[in-house]
């Protein structure tokens, strides 16, 4: 210990005292939202264990409110100028940023969660609620932390919360085998993808000697040449673990069969919020870390956006309207599809502007709410229909007018024609992202793509409002009644309130579709 002599008669001060402060202070409302949703898991869990069966819905509710409450912390934060867990000497980069991206993607993860637990509360196959509340709750709460992460630590740590209660969640059915085999290729597939990604991590900070985002960026700048290579493969590597994690062609092998053996609140989930999840890995590490290699990953994203959305649109173009499950898998390869789109602006970002990736958040958002509105619609023909193929929405505007016009209308907005308005303002700013970084030719190739969505969109539209099956082909398909009487059966209040939420938030969003628009005008970091 040294004092220092120079200072005032009676003043004694040690190097100590002098030395810059190590501990980080929190910000507690910062971190507010994936705090309170881990919390309410636990919460959940320990809930379980003493409330009596015929009281276990309580818990679905209470899984609802905490979500509710999460997504109203959200508020306080809109302003997006918080960060926590900062190092405290030379330049102060934090672990945990609230900016604007980070607002906007918790909204949508947490947003999504909330719709999934609303279309679980009634489900056909009673799911365990403790269980499936705490799973849910806890993969959310990895799915809120993963955007506003801000070194690869506490990325991959994220992203691992998010996906672990995934795997348990697709096979949470006991008893159905094809639920089993499901959960067990999406952990195959995932585990793999982690392995990739920790590795490509591991090359990065060996190259850089740190793991936030913003010094990966500097220290790039200036790799020793002995490093580069190291540093290059490091790159490829991280995105061919994110690549897994959006269901990227050629990673996405595991999406048709994982959707098709999910509870269809599950596939629902994992098509908005797990998507969302991989693609804000995707954005921090490739625009925020890794800017200076923008020459390595910005073709490679632009190939895979591409490819991405080519696969998923030929294999959707490929299913079959009477095959068991058809409309599940249809919509998994849509959001195959969906992905290649969402890709684009990833890749224009590297050939000009960060504001490209405003694109990306502004399709996602639109995304988001009509592709779980058709879950929705989807769920509410599974009561009748378990075998849920596109062949049994057959006349569904006889029997179930609102439904059938809802369907139509999410259906219209993932083809991008009105009055799916929001759906049409989306591809143009994604087409224009791609024009404007000069991916002209990837452009065209999303051009082409979205002529051969609208057979299939079009094809199950018009099916909705054809007349319902005859008695014959009833009998031998499972669609109507022998009587020749379609089907009915009461609609529960949650199904009907998820339908419903999400059809208002599309027409709002086709009445005004500047609210999620303008955040393709601007930089959200």
């Amino acid at each position: 210990m040294t004092a220092d002599l120079s200072a005032a008669p009676g003043a004694f001060t040690t190097a100590a005292d002098t030395a810059p402060s190590v501990v980080q202070s929190v910000d507690w409302l910062a971190i507010a939202p994936p705090t309170l949703t881990a919390l309410a898991a636990l919460l959940v869990l320990v809930a379980d264990l003493f409330l009596p069966a015929h009281r276990k819905k309580l818990l679905g509710y209470g899984t609802l409110t905490s979500l509710a409450a999460a997504l109203a912390l959200l508020v306080p934060l809109r302003a997006g100028d918080r960060a926590t867990f900062c190092v405290t000497t030379g330049t102060q980069p934090c672990s945990y940023t609230a900016d604007h991206f980070t607002l906007v993607i918790q909204a949508l993860v947490l947003g999504g969660a909330f719709l999934t637990a609303l279309l679980s509360l009634d489900d056909t196959r009673k799911l365990p609620a403790g269980e499936y509340g705490f799973l849910l709750l806890a993969s959310a709460a990895g799915a809120a932390l993963l955007p506003a992460s801000r070194d690869l630590a506490t990325l991959v740590v994220a992203l691992e919360v998010a996906s672990l209660p995934a795997f348990a969640l697709v096979g949470i059915v006991r008893g159905d085998r094809r639920s089993s085999e499901a959960a067990l290729k999406f952990f195959l597939s995932s585990v793999v993808a982690t392995a990739v990604t920790l590795l490509g991590v591991s090359f990065v900070y060996a190259a850089t000697g740190t793991l936030h985002l913003t010094e990966i960026a500097a220290r790039l700048d200036d790799v020793p040449p002995a490093l580069d290579t190291l540093a290059k493969t490091g790159v490829v590597l991280t995105l061919v673990g994110f690549a897994f994690k959006v269901a990227a062609a050629p990673f996405h092998f595991w999406v048709p069969d994982t959707y098709v053996g999910a509870p269809l609140p599950i596939a629902a989930y994992l098509s908005v919020v797990g998507k969302t999840v991989g693609f804000s890995g995707l954005i921090l590490v490739t625009v925020v870390a890794f800017p200076s290699y923008a020459d390595v990953w910005g073709p490679a994203v632009a190939v895979l956006a591409a490819l991405t959305m080519t696969v998923g649109n030929v294999a959707a173009l490929r299913q079959r309207a009477d095959r068991d499950r058809s409309a599940v898998r249809l919509l998994a390869w849509s959001s195959v599809a969906q992905a290649g789109y969402l890709l684009v602006p990833v890749a224009a970002a590297a050939y000009s502007s960060d504001e490209q990736i405003g694109s990306t958040v502004a399709y996602a958002l639109m995304y988001a709410v009509v592709n779980l509105g058709a879950f929705a619609v989807a769920a509410l023909v599974s009561r009748t229909h378990p075998g849920n193929r596109v062949d049994d929405y057959r006349g569904l505007y006889a029997t179930r007018p609102l439904a059938a016009l809802a369907l139509g209308f999410f259906l219209l907005c993932l083809a991008g024609l009105p009055p799916g308005i929001i759906g049409l303002f989306a591809k143009v700013t994604v087409f224009s992202a791609a024009v404007d970084a000069g991916l002209g030719w990837l452009a065209v190739v999303m051009a082409v793509n979205v002529v051969i969505a609208l057979y299939y969109y079009l094809q199950w539209t018009a099916i909705l409002f054809r007349s319902p099956e005859s008695p014959e082909n009833a009998e031998t398909g499972g669609g109507a009644p022998a009587s020749g009487t379609p089907r009915r059966s009461p609609v529960p209040a949650p199904l009907t309130t998820a339908i419903a939420l999400t059809a208002v938030v599309g027409i709002l969003l086709s009445g005004a579709p500047q609210l999620v628009l303008r955040f393709a005008a601007v930089n959200l970091f």
